[in-house]
């Protein structure tokens, strides 16, 4: 894909019987994407053509209700397996060759109060996932970060945001404190420094030894230990104003620094140092910036390191907006008021999807507006750039649609 071929790529429409509110991934030439009410398909690359269609028990009582998941699935490194959430609360191994499910495992006991929303993980053999709250925050539910052994399925352990000083599983009702989601896009991020995890918290209490809302935290890789944390000055406020800081997930900028948006339009440059270790460490950030139009940030931004220099560009319902890195300060290179779901380079192109319709392709370090290909309307869709393909999945998990379309543009 370059700025000289993309205008004339060759659209392919793929009906769904789903609609995917999320990512593709690819692999053995097929796309893969999970519906929100749980069906995994796998769609050939260059003829649209379904190749295979897991659909998981209980499909039927979920289809058309509230009960979704907009989670993206994930493949192990050796492109074997598959791994895909469902509505009834439970991950999948699934065959990358035929769809069938090798395991499955529930990493919540009241899936009807806690979705699997963000994408799905893979580190370290271990299959990694978190669950936050469905829309109105019904109590009781909490954020877990749930590792799974990806060979064998079991559950290996479990970090719970509220109650944290209990192992294990819990039931939500069983917890003092409710809320705490972990939903962001990313949901639990590996630090590609360290190999441990990076989460940040919804709306929820905090006091800096149990309960975490409104945080965010650094994790051992395996989610047994707390290896750092950070809240702002004002949590309370976010928590009773309903502005989760963990309306998206942290982003590494350097091994020394990361970055946080949040539902309250800001963007902060943490210092790892100073959030390390099991203390309360509140208030402290480094900077705080603007999101693109000072809305609440839903999206994933991405950091991209291009030779010596690192820009982050993220986007908001109402702008996308690019921002030169170094040494723990952003300062913005350029900034246009369309606005765009996570953004992601690929081809030295930046491609950002406008949940109102059309795929923008921008020349990263300008801002340029190269092309803008048509699509449908959608949600948290994103897309991805691979094997001369580019796929971006059309529609809103908040239709309850059990029918959906996946965009393929293909070059040549």
């Amino acid at each position: 894909m370059t700025a000289a071929n993309v205008k004339s790529l060759k659209l392919r429409k793929v009906t769904l019987d789903g609609t995917v509110d999320s990512s593709p991934i690819y692999l053995h030439g097929l796309f893969v994407v999970t519906t929100t009410y749980g069906r995994t398909e796998a769609i050939d690359a260059s003829t649209g053509a379904v190749r295979w269609r897991f659909t998981p028990p209980g499909y039927a009582s979920w289809a058309g209700s509230p009960q979704i998941t907009t989670a993206t699935p994930v493949a192990d490194p050796t492109e074997k397996w598959v791994y895909a959430a469902s509505p009834g609360g439970r991950i999948y191994a699934l065959s990358a060759v035929t769809g069938r499910a090798a395991w499955s495992v529930s990493i919540t006991r009241l899936p009807s109060r806690e979705k699997i929303a963000s994408s799905l993980n893979y580190a370290n053999g271990h299959v990694i996932a978190t669950t936050g709250g469905y829309i109105g925050d019904a109590p009781p539910y909490q954020g877990h970060v749930a590792i799974i052994d990806a060979a064998s399925g079991r559950l290996l352990h479990v970090w719970n945001s509220l109650c944290s000083n209990r192992a294990g599983l819990i039931d939500p009702s069983s917890c003092q404190a409710s809320d705490s989601a972990i939903w962001g896009r990313s949901g639990a991020v590996v630090d590609p420094y360290t190999g441990g995890l990076l989460v940040a918290t919804g709306n929820a209490p905090w006091n800096g030894t149990t309960d975490f809302g409104d945080a965010v935290l650094r994790l051992s890789a395996g989610a047994t230990q707390l290896l750092g944390n950070w809240t702002p000055s004002n949590t309370e406020q976010l928590n009773t104003s309903d502005l989760d800081l963990g309306s998206t997930s942290p982003f590494v900028l350097d091994a020394a620094h990361i970055g946080q948006g949040g539902k309250d339009g800001q963007i902060r440059v943490l210092s790892v140092a100073r959030m390390r270790g099991t203390s309360p460490h509140q208030d402290d950030e480094l900077q705080i910036v603007s999101t693109p139009s000072g809305t609440d940030l839903f999206t994933a931004p991405m950091v991209w390191r291009n030779g010596a220099s690192t820009l982050v560009v993220a986007a908001d319902n109402g702008g996308t907006e690019a921002w030169r890195y170094s040494g723990g300060r952003l300062t913005t290179a350029w900034k246009n008021s369309t606005g765009g779901t996570s953004p992601v380079v690929a081809g030295d192109l930046l491609w950002v999807y406008n949940p109102g319709g059309g795929l923008n392709v921008y020349a990263p370090a300008s801002g340029r507006l190269i092309a803008t290909l048509p699509a449908g309307g959608g949600h948290w869709n994103s897309p991805i750039v691979v094997a001369g393909h580019v796929a971006l999945p059309e529609g809103n998990a908040k239709d309850h649609a059990t029918s959906g379309v996946l965009d393929i543009w293909s070059a040549g």
